[in-house]
């Protein structure tokens, strides 16, 4: 049975043009994954991805993990809450281009609905463009957390694509 899928491809192109939200509570901390550590990706790819059909690496071995995060195009950051995973962000820079795609983005279950969203996405976008980027894009879909599109342009990014695709 094919299920009906739409995809949205969004865009940014300044920090100016960013509405930013802050960090709603000094207990959430934002690090940078240095050096990289593919066990944290294949956590929050496993965990987050499960209530989103998120498929394409779970077929990824180790050494797949390994080289995709030790890869110097990627970033990964994490949200912790004290010693607790609540989220994290990868950042791919297609230096080439002079942009970042934010491959991926989300929250553990227990940290929905707590307006962290919006933080972690409002810090991807401020680390893309802290790395001199002149772009910054994402794509989302009707899977994802139904709040997604309404973050990605809250935060003032634009649609640019929009595609419908069967699963």
């Amino acid at each position: 049975m094919n299920k009906k899928i739409d995809r949205n491809y969004l865009e940014i192109f300044s920090l100016s043009e960013l509405n930013e939200t802050k960090n709603p509570s000094n207990e959430f901390v934002l690090e940078l994954i240095d050096p990289p550590n593919f066990q944290l990706n294949k956590f929050f790819y496993k965990e987050i991805g499960k209530n989103h059909r998120w498929v394409d690496r779970l077929i990824w071995n180790d050494k797949e993990w390994i080289e995709y995060t030790t890869n110097n195009s990627v970033k990964t950051y994490i949200l912790k809450k004290e010693n607790d995973l609540v989220g994290y962000f990868e950042l791919i820079f297609h230096r080439d281009k002079n942009e970042t795609e934010i491959a991926y983005l989300g929250l553990l279950q227990d940290y929905h609905n707590k307006k962290l969203g919006s933080f972690l996405l409002s810090s991807a976008i401020k680390k893309s463009f802290l790395e001199n980027s002149k772009r910054v894009w994402v794509h989302t879909c009707s899977l994802d957390h139904k709040n997604a599109l309404k973050n990605y342009l809250s935060r003032g990014m634009k649609i640019f694509k929009t595609e419908t695709i069967s699963i």
